[in-house]
């Protein structure tokens, strides 16, 4: 009997904590950053609102992008975070107005305002080549200096690049190229390239990857992953070409007709907010707001960045990528 009653009262419990949870409102955000960054992020946004059933899921650019063309705003996403720009104005009609909801004081061209009132850039993603130092000197190699350098014999199967059809760290590396030299001599390039490449990675961390398992000497990379391995204990050297740091943006939006669900109104103003903040002085640091902190050590300074024309311009990516062979 009295093993009885205290299984009753178990379930009872049980019950009721899923009746709880149940009846807490569910806001969905749908977020392209590296896992870690997402899990921080579900992290702040479950003790600031535990009134709310917040779910932080990880999905591609693409695919994110993908799902939103797909569905509309009739999708269960309520909440987009680090969707590339150029996704984000291919989606632009199932987006939310935004005007009046940032407070933060963006560089000049990175305002809601120049992204049409339809999201608040969220990061820049820079890129560098980034060379194993290890792994150089275990061949005997200088490190390169220029994309030029790239194409030496020597560097034969010793390089990793990410695929511009599948990574947007890979499409900001190409679209860079066709801005300095043009779209003919910027193709020659990629066929040169290819010759001294040991594979076209799926994902802009793999590059990383394979110069951490030593597999590669050279990476075109995402800087701020650079940087966190250096801070890790990596061999790594980060090397801007002297055009400057190519990079695409990202942005936070919410999906239009769900800013009036309880909850996302107040979620999105803590996410571009305290979270984009918190996120960029950890993470993410490439500067995009005046008086940004960072906080990640070893952090270069003073970036050029290189010539982006039109990285957010969806029907140049389709059609570049459309001349893309590999």
């Amino acid at each position: 009997m009295k093993k009885g009653l205290i299984l009753l009262l178990a379930l009872t419990l049980v019950f009721t904590l899923w009746a709880g949870i149940g009846s807490r409102e569910s806001i969905v955000i749908c977020a392209s950053s590296e896992q870690y960054r997402n899990d921080s992020l579900q992290a702040q946004l479950s003790e600031k609102f535990p009134q709310y059933n917040i779910i932080v899921m990880y999905m591609s650019t693409g695919k994110a992008a993908a799902k939103v063309y797909a569905e509309g705003s009739d999708t269960e996403i309520d909440i987009l975070v680090g969707l590339e720009t150029g996704y984000l104005n291919k989606i632009k009609d199932s987006l939310a107005d935004i005007s009046g909801k940032s407070r933060l004081s963006y560089l000049e061209g990175l305002t809601p305002e120049d992204n049409g009132s339809l999201w608040v850039t969220w990061e820049r993603q820079a890129g560098a080549i980034v060379v194993n130092r290890a792994i150089l000197d275990k061949y005997g190699l200088e490190a390169p200096k220029t994309y030029a350098d790239l194409l030496k014999p020597e560097y034969q199967g010793l390089i990793a690049m990410p695929d511009p059809k599948s990574s947007g760290t890979g499409y900001f590396f190409y679209k860079n190229w066709v801005n300095l030299w043009g779209e003919q001599e910027a193709l020659a390039y990629v066929d040169a390239l290819h010759k001294n490449l040991k594979q076209f990675t799926e994902s802009g961390s793999g590059p990383i990857k394979l110069l951490k398992q030593g597999e590669v000497a050279i990476g075109l990379a995402l800087t701020f992953q650079a940087v966190t391995e250096i801070n890790n204990g990596q061999p790594f050297e980060i090397i801007f070409p002297p055009e400057g740091s190519p990079y695409s943006l990202t942005g936070a939006a919410i999906l239009e007709g769900h800013e009036t669900k309880t909850g996302v109104s107040e979620v999105y103003d803590y996410i571009i907010h305290e979270g984009l903040l918190q996120d960029k002085a950890q993470f993410s640091p490439e500067i995009i707001c005046r008086d940004q902190e960072v906080r990640l050590p070893n952090y270069p300074a003073n970036i050029l960045y290189a010539d982006m024309t039109g990285i957010q311009d969806d029907k140049e990516k389709e059609r570049l990528l459309a001349l893309w062979k590999y």
